[in-house]
C-alpha cells in the first residue's frame, strides 16, 4: 500500500485530501494535533511542524521508506498593519507556514527517494499577489513558491518531483477566522491606528468577505493533490479556483496597475 504524509490534517484542504487520498487506497498519516482530530480511515499522528521533536519521531516511524508523499498542508494566517504586528507574530507565521514545511522536508526526503516519492506543497495565490494587511501570510507563501522552485530543480535528478498547489478562495475555517481576525483587529488598534487604517482595513474586510462567498470546495484541491502525487507527467504549478486563474494573471501586470485595481476593489467593497 502506498502511504502518503499529510501534515494540518485536521481541517479544511488537509482532510478532504486525506479522505480523498484514502479513498483511492493509500495509506495516509495524517499529521493533528489532537489524535481524534484524524480522518476517518486514517492514521493519526500528533505532529505539531514547529515541533522538531515530533517531526524526527514521524521521520522515525516512516523510517527509510517507501514513503509515496508528503503533502506540506500546515498553516496559519496572521495578519493587520505591518506596524501592528508584533515580531512574534511575524515569527510564528514564518515558523508554521514555511519553516515546519523546511523541516518536514529535510526530515523525509531520504523515504521519499527510496521510492520515488512525491513533495506537494499547499502555497496559496497569496504567494503570487499578496493582499494589504494581509502581509505576514503573504510573505510566508511567496516563500514557499520560492522553497518549491528551488527544492524542485534539487531533487529533479533524483526522481522526487515536488509541486506547488496555488488555491485561491477555498471554503474552509481560515476564510470564517480570517473574518473574526479583522474584526478583533479593528477593536484592537491603538486608536490613533485605527483612524489612519480604519478605512483600508473595512474595504480589505468586504472584499474579503465576497471572495469567500465565490469559494470553491477543498475537495477540489484534493483532486489536484491526487494528480500531483499520481499522475504520469505531474506539473509544477496548479491552480486552484477561478479567482486564482484571475490573480494570477493580474500579477503579471506592472505593479503600479495592480495596486490601483486593489486600491479600486477596496474602495467598491
Amino acid at each position: 500500500m502506498r502511504t502518503v504524509v499529510i501534515s494540518g490534517a485536521s481541517t479544511g484542504i488537509g482532510r478532504a485530501t486525506a479522505l480523498h487520498l484514502r479513498g483511492l487506497g493509500f495509506e495516509v498519516l495524517a499529521g493533528v494535533r489532537r489524535e481524534g482530530d484524524a480522518p476517518r480511515g486514517t492514521t493519526a499522528v500528533l505532529l505539531d511542524v514547529t515541533d522538531q521533536a515530533a517531526i524526527e519521531a514521524l521521520a522515525a516511524r516512516v523510517g527509510d521508506g517507501p514513503l509515496a508523499g508528503l503533502v506540506n498542508n500546515a498553516g496559519i494566517a496572521l495578519g493587520g498593519p505591518t506596524e501592528y504586528v508584533s515580531l512574534d507574530d511575524w515569527r510564528l507565521q514564518f515558523e508554521v507556514n514555511f519553516f515546519g514545511h523546511v523541516a518536514m522536508t529535510r526530515a523525509l526526503i531520504p523515504a521519499l527517494r527510496a521510492s520515488g516519492g512525491r513533495i506537494v506543497n499547499m502555497g496559496s495565490i497569496g504567494g503570487r499577489m499578496a493582499t494589504p494587511f494581509l502581509g505576514p501570510y503573504a510573505a510566508s507563501k511567496f516563500a514557499m513558491h520560492g522553497f518549491s522552485d528551488a527544492l524542485r530543480m534539487e531533487l529533479h535528478g533524483q526522481g522526487i518531483h515536488v509541486a506547488l498547489i496555488e488555491p485561491g478562495s477555498i471554503a474552509t475555517e481560515m476564510w470564517r477566522k480570517g473574518d473574526e481576525a479583522f474584526a478583533e483587529i479593528g477593536t484592537a488598534l491603538p486608536p490613533e491606528l485605527l483612524e489612519r487604517y480604519r478605512h483600508d482595513l473595512a474595504g480589505v474586510q468586504k472584499v474579503a468577505q465576497q471572495t469567500a462567498a465565490r469559494a470553491i470546495p477543498p475537495e477540489q484541491v484534493a483532486g489536484l493533490v491526487e494528480h500531483a502525487l499520481t499522475a504520469r507527467r505531474p506539473q509544477a504549478r496548479y491552480l486552484a479556483g477561478a479567482d486564482a486563474r484571475v490573480q494570477a494573471l493580474l500579477a503579471r501586470l506592472p505593479a503600479g496597475v495592480t495596486d490601483r485595481l486593489v486600491r479600486l476593489a477596496m474602495r467598491r467593497g
